[in-house]
């Protein structure tokens, strides 16, 4: 008989199938599946959503017969064929940047690249910024207000918590209920320390932060996707450098900053690529402080490595 369920792990050949009553269970795939209009190096991905059955005469195994159509999903690239993407999670609600201002320091640059990311994919998305109890400066409390005032002035949600001291979890908890999201930052942010806030029960493993480099060590290999006692799941994503689009092409990069592409219409040329054309729109606004100079630069860091 034909079973329901939405894939919560997998490492290769072998996934782990939540199934529609609770049951778990551990199955392979059928045949070959193939992305249409995408290479990947992983036909099943956490998140999708699968048809299984049951294998003969062994409990709580099955066999992966049909992959659903994806609502949407995020890659990066294969680590060993650049021509091809790695599916790190699909069907996903929200994109919950997490970043830190210290220990160690999350880039404008970084940030930008995942919120690209997640406009070009169709996900809304979220920044929240850990580590809040280490900005005891005035320096670093400025830090983080600049984060704070950047990201809201464009319009993401932005919250500030300290997954360590439990502040701000409460609202957190709230803003993913009922939904399933993808939490991704660099290693050493605190993706671990904040799911085990949020799902004291899993008590995942936490990693270091090296002194010396400021940078976290690595405690999750692959995605996994855990169930919220309240609704919805939250996916743990290993830390990620290369993370993001593929095959996009450079006159398209600005629809994906939400600040540019709503002055887009108003530049003197409709093939503007907002570098040093005149009667550029979205130049004007980084001159008189409509759009964040650290996001502008973002733009054109992202545009020269796609060139």
């Amino acid at each position: 008989m034909e079973r329901k369920g939405i894939v919560i792990r997998s490492t290769g050949s072998w996934s782990n199938v939540l199934l529609d009553d609770g049951a778990v269970w551990e199955c392979r795939l059928r045949g070959h599946f193939r992305t249409k209009g995408l290479r990947t190096t992983n036909p099943v991905a956490v998140g999708d959503a699968v048809t299984v059955i049951a294998e003969p005469d062994q409990p709580h195994r099955g066999v992966i017969t049909e992959l659903e159509d994806r609502r949407n999903y995020v890659v990066r690239k294969s680590v060993n064929l650049s021509k091809e993407a790695h599916v790190i999670a699909a069907n996903i609600d929200l994109m919950v940047v997490l970043a830190t201002v210290y220990m160690p320091r999350t880039s404008f640059g970084f940030i930008d690249r995942l919120l690209v990311t997640a406009e070009a994919y169709s996900i809304p998305a979220m920044v929240v910024l850990n580590k809040s109890d280490l900005c005891d400066t005035p320096e670093l409390q400025e830090l983080l207000q600049e984060y704070v005032d950047t990201y809201r002035h464009i319009g993401y949600a932005v919250k500030v918590i300290s997954a360590e001291q439990q502040m701000g979890i409460e609202d957190l908890q709230g803003a993913l209920k009922g939904n399933t999201s993808l939490i991704t930052g660099h290693s050493g942010v605190g993706k671990s320390t904040l799911i085990n806030a949020l799902c004291p029960e899993l008590d995942l493993r936490v990693g270091d932060i090296s002194e010396v480099h400021s940078k976290g060590t690595h405690t999750t290999t692959f995605a996994e996707m855990f169930p919220l006692r309240d609704g919805g799941f939250i996916i743990d994503t290993p830390g990620i450098k290369e993370f993001g689009l593929i095959d996009m092409k450079e006159d398209h990069l600005g629809h994906y900053f939400p600040e540019m592409f709503r002055l887009m219409g108003k530049c003197r040329f409709g093939n503007c690529q907002h570098v040093n054309e005149p009667g550029c729109a979205v130049i004007e606004a980084v001159e008189t402080g409509g759009i964040p100079v650290s996001r502008y630069n973002s733009y054109l860091g992202m545009l020269e490595n796609r060139q």
